[in-house]
């Protein structure tokens, strides 16, 4: 029997893996997959996010390997209409690190198998889970086919907004569809904005450019419908026709369409389960909050499980973790819901309106670091 079975091997379910397996817990991680993703949606590691993926040794080599934007440009017609810095706001790391998900999810792993080379098991699809009050099974079958149980003391499920750990616990999520679309790619960084982060605010809707390590550039475009057949050809026409900036589309190197949805479970825990990450709380990506707020449940979910492995009690601090964990993905929603307005189309008129108001309130700069504040989900408080 094993002390703690993960449900995922993304991002956060391998990060809370390397925090319980420092105390020298047994854990396993089981991952459907059969091997990393090399589709990056997720780019951005906000303060907080940075901090707690320092607990597990990987901080330094994020540092060198990241971008790290210090400030965010909104521009529109050609024309800033206002700057937010992020190294003015009192971080241990004045900056959002951009650097893809697979990266992160790679130095991850490469931590966890230091920790323990047998604790991710990959090619494993969970089917069934029993609580026996005492322990967890899961019944799970492999890619070889051949069926498979794990038992342990306590399970997680990290695995994403389509959770199976979720469904089988007969937990159910409040949420909603929106009728925002996206479509996003990465091409060389042609342009003269070196590390800061650009919104054009245009009146067919919000194009948004971060930089990326390797002199890269993600784009991403919002569209009226969800553009899943679109080649790189098309993205790069959009992303000209609203901005003016001319992007080598057959350099492209990732290519991506999405819609957005919100989904927020009724509780994180269950008995002797508990969830994470997209699994409890699935956001909108604009913003990039949700791989964030999924390394802050991780490490808020931790220490209360080593306790609980060692004899103590922790039913109350279970009820404020699932209270305090629900509360941040609300917040982080209604942040997001918002970043998806300001970005939507609108005349040119009403656009140029709104930009006169900005550009009136952000002439002081506490407004600008209160926003800059918000975008950066800073400040960071352990839990």
């Amino acid at each position: 029997m094993f002390d703690v079975l993960v449900v995922g091997a993304g991002p956060v379910g391998l990060y809370l893996g390397a925090l319980l397996l420092q105390e020298g817990l047994s854990v396993r991680i089981v991952e459907q997959r059969t091997k990393r993703s090399e589709h990056s949606r997720a780019i951005g590691i906000h303060p907080p996010g940075l901090a707690a993926l320092a607990e597990v040794g990987i901080g330094p080599v994020l540092i060198r390997d990241g971008v790290h934007i210090t400030r965010g440009v909104a521009r529109s017609a050609g024309e800033d209409v206002c700057e937010l810095r992020f190294d003015r706001i009192g971080n241990v790391h004045p900056f959002i690190l951009a650097l893809p998900q697979a990266r992160t999810e790679e130095l991850l792993e490469t931590r966890v198998a230091s920790l323990d080379p047998g604790a991710l098991l990959r090619g494993v699809t969970v089917t069934a889970v029993h609580d026996a009050g005492t322990h967890v099974t899961l019944t799970a079958s492999s890619v070889s086919g051949n069926g498979e149980s794990f038992t342990a003391r306590l399970v997680v499920g990290a695995d994403g907004a389509k959770s199976t750990l979720r469904r089988e616990l007969g937990i159910a999520t409040r949420g909603r569809n929106y009728p925002d679309n996206y479509l996003m790619g990465d091409f060389p960084d042609t342009g003269s904005d070196g590390p800061a982060a650009v919104l054009y605010l245009e009146p067919g809707g919000i194009v948004e450019s971060f930089p990326l390590p390797g002199r890269l550039r993600r784009w991403v475009v919002h569209t009226d419908t969800l553009l899943a057949g679109a080649n790189a050809a098309e993205l790069a026409g959009l992303i000209a026709e609203r901005t003016g900036v001319v992007v080598p589309a057959a350099e492209n190197s990732m290519l991506g369409a999405f819609r957005v949805r919100s989904r927020l479970a009724t509780r994180m825990v269950a008995g002797r389960a508990a969830l994470i990450g997209d699994a409890a709380h699935e956001i909108s990506p604009i913003g990039g909050q949700g791989m964030n707020l999924g390394w802050l449940d991780a490490a808020a979910l931790a220490p209360i499980i080593t306790a609980a492995l060692r004899g103590e009690s922790t039913g109350h601090r279970l009820a404020a973790f699932d209270h305090a964990r629900r509360a941040a993905a609300a917040q982080a929603s209604a942040q997001a819901w918002l970043n998806m307005a300001l970005g939507r189309p609108a005349p040119a008129s009403y656009l140029e309106k709104r930009h006169q108001l900005v550009r009136a309130a952000f002439r002081a700069q506490w407004p600008r670091d209160v926003v800059a504040r918000r975008f950066s989900m800073a400040p960071w408080r352990a839990s």
